[in-house]
Order: C-alpha cells, then structure tokens, then sequence
C-alpha cells in the first residue's frame, strides 16, 4: 500500500469490515429463526431454568463470527496503520470495545432470571405484566446510564491522563465551565491514530472525560481547548440527559408499536405459501417477519429519529466554543486537520454527525452572525418540544393497544387469526377449539361460542374445559335467550367427573343453583373453596348466594 493510495485504501478497508459486520449479523438471524438452533438446547438444563445462559451461549456464536472477521482483518490493518499491535492485541482490543454494548443487557436478562427462581411471589408478578417490564426496564437503563461509565472506561483500558500542562489546561477549562469530572482519561482506541475525545456520564462522581494521544500530537494548544470546549458543551446542554430520554422514547415507541407489528406480521405471513410448502413452518415465517419489522423500527427510530438530534447536539456542541472564545478559527482549523489525518471525505456525512465541510460552513456562518447560534439552540428546543409531544401522543397510543377494550380487541383478532390458521393444518386438534372459543366468549360471540366448544366436544366429549366453559355460558349467559339450566348441568356434571379442580367445582355450583338445587350448590361450592388456592374471595361469595337462595325457601 503506497502513501499514494493511502486513503483510498483506508476508506475501502472500513468499507469491507462493515460489511462483514452486516454478514455477521445476517447469519447470526439465520440461526436464530431459520435454523432454530435454540430450539435444540432450551429444553435442558440448567437453560430452561436461566434462560440468561442460553443467550449468553448464542451472543458468543455472533462475537465469534465477529472475531473470525477481525482475524482476517489484520494484515491489512497493520499495513495501513504500521501498528506493532499483534494479532491478539488487536482481536482483543475490538472484544473490548463491544463488550459494553452487549453486558447490559446481559445483565438486565440475568438479574430478570434470579427474580423468577427466587420464592418471592410479588417481583415475579410485576414481571409478568407489560407495564412491569417497562418501568423495570427503565429503571435499569438510568441505573446503566448513571454507573455504566466507571464500568466502560475499564473495559476500553483507558488510564487517568498524566499531569501535565496539557492535563491542566483541561481542568482550568473544566473549573471555568463549573463541570466536575471523576477523571480524565486517555482513550487508547483505533491504535491512537483518531483526532477525537469523548464524555460520559450523567453525574460528577460517575462522569469521565476522554481524549486520545493524537488530539495532543496534531493539535496547537487552542485547538484542543475547542475540542475540550465541544465535550463540555454537551454537558453544560444536557445532551447526556437527552439522549436517556430518547433512548427511553424508542422503549415506549417499541412498546406501542409492537402488538401492530405482531398483528400486521401474521396478516402477511400468508403470502409466504411457498416457504410453507418447502417446509419452513408458518411459526418461523411469521417470527422471521416480526423480527424484520422489528429491526426495521429500530433503524427508522436511530437513523432518522435519535440521529436527528445527534447530528444537532454535535453541532450545537459546536457552537458551545463561543461561550468560551471570541472565535471558532481553532475548532475549523482542528476539523480540517481530522480530515488530514484521516484520509475521510470532508464531504461524508453519517447517521450521527454532520460532514465536516457541513460542520465549518456552519461555523463559518457563526463567525459572520453569531446569531446563528442562538437561532440552533432555538431549533433544537422546538424539536425537543415536538418530540415529547409526540412521545407523550405514543405513550396513549401504547396504553389503549396494550391496556383497555382496544387492547382486549387486538389481542382477540391476534389469537383468532393465529388458531384459524392452526386449525387448517390440524382440524382434530381439540385444544385450538377450545383456545377459540375462549376468545369467542371474551367478544361475547355467543353463538360462535357454543359452536366451537361444541365442535371441541365433537372431537373429545371428555374435555374438562370445553364442558366448563359451555356449562358456564348456559348457567349464566348475560343473554337470556342462551341459557340452558338442564344442559349446563349436565355438562358441569361430565367436567367434574373428568378433573376435580375448584373452578370446576364452582361452575358445577351454579348449574344446581339455576337449576334450584341449592343444597347440591352449597355442598358443592364447599368443596371448591376447600381446594381453592386463590381467588377465594370469589368462591365465598358464591357460598353467601347460595346460602341466601336455600334461606328464602325457608
């Protein structure tokens, strides 16, 4: 590789390695939905008491691909960089640097699996609800947010940059701004070749301040006070805070969407005949199709959404040298060096930043009218507004198709959709007719209701539950013309005879008691409040009808 060809090749070299990263994570689906490989394993032990460990497992598969493309990355990388790193070093130095990325949700999935064993009722419920996981959800993430760095900077090996006048420049700057850092630290990443530094942190005890060796090898003194003055503009404009909220914003904007996406996916899966037919099941089809969905969301929501707000905060970070000198010249002037030194187009702009000739024509336009500054900061006020808006309108969204009648609804049109289906494919399965008339009941489609557990019964005339839920619906439909007091007692007597369970009991109760048999309902409903092991309340209070019935006989 020639010095003439130096950043072409740079450029073609980070190409490639991103598009291996996207082969990876595109095999890596293949496993999970195409392959099923954890369909092989989940069932043993110790997975299928700690599910953490099975995700561990297959993430290890993904690093594992990842590390195979880092391997046959390295001749190329030495030769453009001339680094001395071996192999290993610089294997090790990319685990380092997406271990974070993946320990958080590790850790979240596993302190999730330890509530589930421990014996104590009351997390284990508040997990299962969806608003539960939400607020634990977000818990953990400020959790993260605010201790996560002193994790971080270990992993990155970064180490406390040494006194010197250039330390002490940067805490002078740091004391001007009244911003207190834990520490400031060098950065070792990208073989100190990248003009950079970096904040984390969202309080002082836990707020680090990076900067790598080349910011202090290629910059004069007042440009790296510019660099350091941007890293404390994000702080003085509380984009750390910001980007928590956003972050919480795709949880709530996953959260509300995900049922559409569920339901939109199972509508589509049947234009995919031909998968089907190859012998991919409709299950994987419909569950490879919500994950595409899925992904599609989040890139939607981080590349047009949250890299919206991104790109603004760099530039009003940016702008934030102003509040501590007269000019921008040393922040241009360090933009035009980054471009130097590495051999990118100053023209290229990504998801998260400006291009660097966007950026200095930005400034540029300050140093004419310095009121351009206060016209962004204007701007990213009224985007900030505008999103709490419409996370707030989401937020609604979210409640009425997870909570409430909508909710009830969609969940009902889901499950029907999904068991028709299932029905198709296995017409004698007694157990999809019994789920079927179940949501039948719950949309109070009395008609279709007895015909499925009829047509349940037709295959199985011993189902317990088909024989419950119709002697229920005849004993105590809300319309009157469906009641059958002599067939509900009938059916509540083959149920009770086929499994002895207290809602069983319950409902053989009041089938004696619409048939006037209220001595039978009071012994019966004794025994169901014997056996029952919650929602006694309810049983007692069927006991006090009953009792109230036999006395007005009397």
């Amino acid at each position: 590789i020639s010095k003439s060809n130096f950043a072409h090749a740079d450029r073609q070299f980070d190409a490639i390695l991103s598009h291996q990263s996207t082969l990876s994570i595109i095999l890596f689906t293949i496993d999970i939905y195409v392959l099923n490989l954890p369909s092989f394993v989940y069932k043993i032990l110790p997975f299928s008491v700690v599910p953490t460990l099975l995700s561990f497992i297959f993430l290890s598969i993904f690093v594992f691909y990842l590390i195979v493309i880092w391997y046959m990355a390295y001749p190329s990388y030495q030769k453009l960089t001339l680094s001395d790193d071996s192999r290993k070093s610089y294997i090790l130095s990319h685990i380092n640097f997406s271990v974070p990325l993946l320990l958080p949700w590790l850790l979240i999935s596993g302190i999730t699996d330890i509530i589930t064993i421990l014996p104590f009722e009351f997390p284990k419920h508040f997990l299962s609800t969806s608003y539960g996981q939400l607020i634990w959800f977000l818990i953990y993430l400020f959790a993260i947010a605010i201790f996560g760095p002193a994790v971080i900077q270990k992993f990155w090996r970064c180490k406390p940059l040494e006194y010197s006048t250039q330390r002490e420049r940067i805490e002078v700057l740091c004391k001007k701004a009244k911003i207190n850092f834990s520490d400031i630290l060098n950065w070792p990443i990208f073989n100190d070749r990248m003009i950079t530094a970096g904040v984390m942190g969202l309080i002082g005890k836990f707020r680090y301040l990076l900067v790598t060796k080349a910011l202090f090898r290629f910059l004069e003194p007042k440009e790296v006070d510019s660099v350091i003055a941007h890293e404390i503009g994000h702080v003085k404009k509380h984009h750390l805070i910001f980007y928590l909220l956003f972050f919480s914003g795709y949880i709530i904007f996953s959260y509300a969407t995900f049922n559409l996406i569920a339901l939109f996916s199972i509508y589509l899966s049947p234009l995919f005949s031909y998968p089907v037919k190859s012998g991919i099941s409709a299950a994987t089809i419909t569950s490879s199709l919500i994950t595409v969905f899925l992904i599609a969301n989040f890139i939607i929501y981080f590349r047009y959404i949250f890299g919206f707000f991104m790109r603004n905060f760099e530039r009003q970070a940016d702008t934030y040298v102003y509040a501590f000198f007269n000019t921008a010249e040393p922040l241009i002037s360090t933009l035009n060096k980054i471009t130097v030194t590495s051999g990118q187009s100053p023209s290229k702009p990504n998801w998260h930043h400006f291009s660097i000739n966007e950026r200095i024509q930005f400034l540029n336009k300050c140093e004419a009218d310095i009121s351009w500054v206060q016209r962004h900061d204007r701007k990213i006020r009224r985007s900030i507004v505008l999103f709490c808006l419409g996370l707030f309108l989401v937020g609604i969204l979210g409640y009425m198709l997870n909570f409430g009648y909508t909710a009830k609804a969609l969940t009902a049109n889901f499950m029907e959709t999904i068991l028709l289906r299932e029905i198709e494919h296995n017409p004698n399965d007694p157990n999809l007719f019994n789920a079927l008339g179940d949501i039948h009941y719950q949309k109070r489609n009395f008609p279709e209701t007895i015909k499925t557990y009829e047509r349940s019964l037709s295959i199985s005339m011993d189902n317990p539950h088909a024989l419950n839920n119709l002697a229920w619906l005849f004993a105590t439909c809300e319309d009157i013309k469906y009641r059958n007091p002599s067939r509900a007692l009938f059916l509540a007597l083959k149920a009770a005879q086929s499994e002895k369970k207290s809602h069983i009991l319950d409902t053989l109760a009041e089938s004696y008691y619409v048939n006037g048999r209220y001595k039978d309902a009071i012994a019966t409903e004794m025994e169901a409040l014997e056996i029952a092991n919650s929602d006694r309340s309810h049983y007692e209070s069927q006991l006090k009808k009953y009792k109230k019935a036999l006395s007005g006989m009397k």
